[in-house]
């Protein structure tokens, strides 16, 4: 089945879709953090964007992270006047380009037609970015209370003081939780058709699987050979290294949907 789902990624050109993927997502990732930041600022707190994009790199390699996290910190603490204008309606617009990518890629994956309305799918992707930047700040609050309600707990309780360092254990899995709960959504509900969470496991449990084993290879690699990227691509090294950890990340992700797909037909098979 492994082989054949590879075979079946080659002939939905899978690698053509998972560069589509990579570059629908970089782009859509500053204009959703726009949106998360417009966001913020309805609870008072800016800075909660701030930790909602930490929290969204949190799974990524150190090396890939770090550039981008700088870039996105720019943005997110320059003063702009008017951003719940039509600035942020753009910024919805072109964030939800990076979910049609995904959606574009699960349909050719599982065979499904796709009948709705454009306007219907470009509506149905904004509600999702606007899901996601809520899920985004409420996890991002919860990081940010978290310490102060653990320092509270801490002085009537003083036992828990050894469970203090646990705490970057549970920002990991918290960001880890939230990724399988986002490709439980993506596989069951984005593409056309509807697939059962058994139908849909075994391709999401090889995504993680796969792209923990890429994150990892992948800092090694950068670890030993970033230099030849900053020598090729100068003022653009972080962009680019950000967008090839991408592919690699959609190509694993389109392998996890071709997968399931051909899981399902094998099962129902008489």
């Amino acid at each position: 089945m492994a082989w054949g789902a590879f075979e079946a990624f080659l002939a939905d050109d899978g690698w053509a879709i998972a560069s589509h993927i990579a570059l629908s997502v970089l782009m859509a990732l500053f204009p959703f953090l726009i949106v998360v930041t417009a966001l913020a600022g309805f609870v008072g707190s800016k800075e909660l964007a701030d930790q909602a994009a930490q929290l969204l790199l949190e799974t990524w390699p150190q090396q890939v992270a770090e550039p981008i996290a700088r870039e996105i910190h720019n943005v997110l603490t320059t003063a702009r006047g008017g951003v719940l204008t039509i600035g942020v309606v753009l910024a919805l617009y072109f964030a939800a380009n990076g979910v049609e990518s995904l959606r574009i890629a699960l349909n050719r994956a599982y065979n499904a037609t796709e009948n709705r309305s454009w306007w219907m799918l470009r509506l149905e992707s904004v509600g999702y970015v606007l899901i996601a930047a809520v899920v985004a700040l409420a996890l991002a609050l919860l990081i940010v209370l978290g310490p102060l309600l653990f320092a509270t707990a801490r002085h009537y309780l003083p036992w828990l003081e050894p469970v203090e360092p646990s705490f970057t254990v549970a920002r990991y899995a918290i960001a880890t939780v939230a990724l399988v709960v986002t490709l439980v959504m993506v596989h069951k509900w984005l593409p056309a058709g509807r697939r059962r969470l058994p139908e849909i496991a075994p391709g999401i449990a090889v995504t993680i699987l796969l792209s923990l084993v890429s994150g990892a290879a992948f800092s090694q690699y950068l670890a030993r050979f970033a230099e030849a990227y900053v020598t090729t691509y100068a003022g653009l090294a972080s962009p680019m290294i950000a967008l090839v950890f991408l592919y690699f990340i959609a190509v694993i992700f389109i392998y996890g949907g071709e997968l399931n797909a051909i899981i399902m037909k094998s099962r129902s098979r008489p």
